[in-house]
């Protein structure tokens, strides 16, 4: 599992964009969005890197947390 910091996630269309995101790099992905916390817990085979990656190309820095 990977938890990862999201900043700019204002709304419940930003938890779609990121659960979208995140579904596009493992279509069987596992996503559960606190969004306020800024929190993103993931289950999936991708990298933490690479899904901040992801995030990151849609306008939503992330950074892996705790």
């Amino acid at each position: 599992m990977h938890i990862l910091n999201v900043t700019g996630m204002g709304c419940g269309s930003c938890v779609v964009k990121v659960e979208n995101a995140v579904r596009r790099l493992d279509a069987a992905a596992k996503v559960r969005v606190d969004r306020a916390q800024g929190r993103v817990e993931v289950d999936s085979a991708a990298s933490a890197e690479a899904l901040c990656e992801a995030l990151a190309a849609i306008g939503y820095p992330a950074v892996p947390g705790r």
